[in-house]
């Protein structure tokens, strides 16, 4: 694991490298924007297609949708809590249950998963975020961030911003393809796994590219501190304790747990830049929760191979 978070956290140096060096004068925002597109309307539907076509869905994936859910929900009660303590302003409260909340799930989860489990990984940090986390962020999220915010932004209705997602119509298919039990051709399945292999490099770089260090400031420190204790701590220790009640094992169980350990996710900054969150802050608790990620994550991988009940 540790082997595998060091390739990983040299990937998004690189990406962090390249919004400081701006090569061919391309700049951060720029060049993540074509990435994340690309990643975003070809590369990951072509993943979900390939791995959802093919995975075994059951009662398997019911749990680790429900342990999805069920973290996110925690998290956000979890962080209103904490800010009845210290009291931020409205902007920064919305900023910071998002940010504690939702885990970057595909960025970081899905390409760590992939290395440490291969397929089956892949699997489950796709029904994590399309079966969970995903319909609860463009639900509740969005209410989170309209209520908070000090823009109303554009009034798209749940449903209809659930399925603008393209990923999410990729996963339909696969899945009644999958139910169905229409064998996915090898031609395609060649292709498909073409196309899947360069999501996890591009979602590494644009995370880098994503990442900044000119937004702390010292008065969001117990914001930032609320943040990273709820996502990186208490969240994986409610889904280690759903997973172990549901008597989910191997690498479902510990997918899980590992995905609901992941940092804050990097879609947040769309909607705090939408609604009027407080940006800043998110932007910091995104960098801060994913440079001690990179310890953190180690350590959850360790416990849970300790874990015999998850074997």
């Amino acid at each position: 694991m540790l082997g595998i978070m060091t390739q990983m956290g040299a990937l998004i140096v690189c990406g962090v490298a390249w919004s400081r060096l701006r090569p061919g004068g391309l700049g951060a925002d720029e060049t993540r924007r074509v990435l994340t597109t690309l990643v975003y309307y070809l590369l990951l539907p072509a993943l979900v297609l390939k791995v959802l076509w093919a995975a075994p869905l059951g009662m398997v994936s019911v749990q680790i949708a429900l342990v999805a859910a069920v973290t996110v929900l925690a998290g956000l009660a979890l962080t209103a809590l904490a800010c009845r303590v210290c009291q931020p302003s409205r902007a920064a409260i919305g900023a910071m249950m998002l940010a504690a909340a939702w885990p970057n799930a595909v960025y970081l989860g899905l390409p760590i998963l992939d290395r440490l489990f291969g397929e089956a990984g892949r699997a489950v940090a796709i029904q994590y975020d399309l079966f969970g986390a995903l319909p609860l962020l463009l639900t509740v999220g969005v209410v989170i961030a309209r209520h908070y915010g000090d823009r109303a932004g554009e009034p798209v209705g749940p449903l209809r911003g659930l399925f603008a997602v393209p990923s999410i119509w990729a996963a339909i298919l696969a899945v009644t393809l999958n139910l169905s039990g229409i064998a996915i051709p090898s031609w395609l399945d060649e292709w498909l796994g073409f196309l899947g292999h360069s999501v996890t490099p591009l979602m590494l770089f644009s995370l880098g590219l994503a990442l900044v260090f000119d937004r702390f400031r010292w008065q969001d420190t117990p914001a930032l501190a609320t943040v990273t204790v709820v996502q990186l701590i208490l969240a994986p220790l409610v889904a280690l304790s759903l997973v172990v009640g549901l008597g989910m094992q191997g690498v479902p169980a510990m997918g899980t747990v590992l995905e609901a350990a992941m940092p804050a996710m990097v879609l947040g900054l769309v909607f705090a830049d939408r609604f009027g969150l407080d940006t800043g802050l998110y932007a910091a608790a995104v960098t801060l929760t994913t440079a001690i990620s990179l310890v953190t994550l180690p350590l959850w991988f360790a416990l849970l191979q300790t874990l015999t009940v998850l074997q």
